[in-house]
């Protein structure tokens, strides 16, 4: 495919954002340096087009009716077939609309994908499919994922199965309903700030972020490679540990991997708490103006069970939990989604590893198509991120990066205290639905309000397991175990051994 030739009017505004006076003469040489190295990207796109492109697979798929969407939780239903046998058959998975899955659309919960058919499935997908699970569709998600609560997305709020007014958590809002309505029996969701853990709590299932690079990212869309996570979500412990299994490890793609140890959580599920040193995090509790004293009363309650089992319980502290660790946050997800989920188009580049050009280029044009379309959450980031960068020229988000390390060290030191940490995964009951048409100071933050527990272990990458507590006024709680990195299996232990302990969490009305 020809590659179009800029003009002088194009190189005008490049010179003018560079802060470059190029004369006529100057200006008509830099025009034919350009001419000549586009010459190399006409080249290169039919070398692609030869030896790495892949023909998009025919796969059925059907929009859900409104009579099998109530909670607005599909985007699309299909019924791909895994293997004969393995870990997974029988079994259906619902696939977060940020994850590939070939033949079938996506939207990533936004009009600026919406339509968009990926031609490969996702790492995870295939490994799902290989397991034998059956994916019978994709969830809705919110939009470009940068929501904690479930009312951004282009296709409408998504609606908690407890209380239909209220949020469902987000990202992955479709993901953690389906499973609560037992509609499907694990789904995949994708964590950047807590999008796993947060929906699960305020839905009343388990959900699981694994460690950091345990996962491969591969054919996901990303937000900011630093924080990206994708991993299982599930009525019960069990399944989830089965997901992760099976998902886990190396693929050879994902620049975020370096050599990942194997994990096996099913191996170690059932083996208790005896003997293990539970730490209650000081800092994720009792938060001013956040926490709520009921949701902390009822984690503090499921962790005196698992003390009646045999654990230890203490107090841990890591100071920069609470305020800092959020502050660090902003400023990455802040700069690093302007930077590389909007500028770069999912994918950024200088890095080796996965690329999908094809939903670079969809995005890249449709973004800008519909860019008023766009939630006032993602806009709040690119305005913010656009001027930061520009301005600040990244200085802040390397300030940040730079500190995570002594955030890591905090946890880390708490963790040669105690096996695991526990705290509330979210510090308050699900929040009514916010308008789609509400102030923008409202919207924004009713989206991204319920962070502060959750967005922390983003930064450092430890494995985190949310697993409902109770209910407060018909509401589901939730607790988070967060484990060293890597050892995502003793999170799910000790989740296990709660929930036997707990027995079965109740269903949503009429489930």
């Amino acid at each position: 495919m020809s590659v179009k030739r800029p003009d002088k009017a194009d190189f005008l505004i490049a010179a003018q954002d560079h802060g470059y006076d190029l004369s006529d003469s100057q200006m008509a040489s830099f025009l034919s340096l350009a001419d000549e190295t586009l010459g190399s990207y006409e080249a290169i796109d039919e070398l692609y087009a030869a030896h790495v492109a892949q023909p998009t697979p025919l796969r059925e798929h059907s929009k859900p009716t409104e009579a099998e969407n109530l909670h607005g939780a599909w985007y699309v239903k299909t019924h791909i077939a895994g293997a004969a046998s393995g870990p997974l058959a029988g079994r259906t998975v619902v696939i977060k609309d940020n994850v590939s899955v070939a033949g079938v659309p996506m939207a990533n919960g936004s009009l600026s994908l919406d339509g968009y058919v990926p031609s490969e499935d996702a790492t995870v997908v295939k490994r799902l499919l290989a397991a034998g699970a059956t994916v019978v569709g994709k969830s809705v998600c919110e939009d470009l994922c940068f929501s904690g609560a479930s009312f951004t997305s282009a296709t409408g709020a998504v609606k908690n199965p407890w209380d239909l007014t209220r949020n469902a958590g987000g990202s992955s809002s479709g993901s953690a309903v389906l499973v609560a309505l037992q509609e499907v029996d694990m789904a995949i969701g994708g964590d950047q700030g807590g999008s796993i853990r947060m929906p699960s709590a305020w839905s009343g299932i388990v959900g699981h972020k694994p460690t950091y690079s345990l996962v491969p990212y591969t054919g996901a869309f990303p937000i900011e490679r630093t924080i990206d996570h994708v991993g299982p979500m599930a009525n019960n412990v069990r399944d989830c540990a089965v997901m992760l299994d099976v998902i886990a490890g190396a693929d050879g793609l994902d620049s975020r991997q370096k050599n990942p140890p194997a994990v096996s959580c099913v191996a170690t599920l059932d083996q208790g708490v005896a003997g293990l040193k539970i730490g209650l995090l000081r800092e994720g509790f009792a938060i001013p103006g956040m926490s709520e004293p009921q949701v902390d009363a009822l984690v503090r309650a499921a962790v005196a069970q698992l003390e009646s089992l045999g654990a230890t319980v203490g107090e841990a502290s890591a100071p920069w939990h609470r305020g800092v660790a959020l502050d660090m946050w902003n400023v990455i997800a802040t700069d690093g989604a302007a930077y590389q989920m909007l500028q770069g188009n999912g994918y950024g580049m200088n890095v080796y590893g996965y690329y999908d050009p094809d939903i670079m280029s969809y995005f890249g044009a449709r973004r800008r198509e519909h860019a008023n379309a766009l939630s006032s959450s993602v806009r709040a980031v690119a305005l913010t991120g656009h001027y930061s960068l520009k301005n600040l020229h990244g200085a802040y988000y390397a300030k940040a990066r730079m500190l995570v390390p002594e955030l890591t060290r905090q946890y880390d030191e708490a963790f040669k205290n105690f096996d695991v940490l526990v705290l509330p995964t979210m510090p308050f009951v699900a929040t009514t639905l916010t308008a789609a048409d509400a102030p923008i100071e409202e919207y924004v933050h009713s989206a991204l309000n319920m962070l502060a527990n959750t967005a922390p272990f983003d930064l450092t990458g430890h494995p985190a397991t949310s697993i409902p507590a109770g209910l407060a006024e018909g509401l589901p709680v939730a607790m988070m175990i967060v484990a060293p990195r890597f050892k995502d299996a003793l999170a799910l232990r000790v989740a296990q051994a709660y929930e036997t302990a707990r027995g079965a969490f109740p269903r949503p009305p009429g489930v």
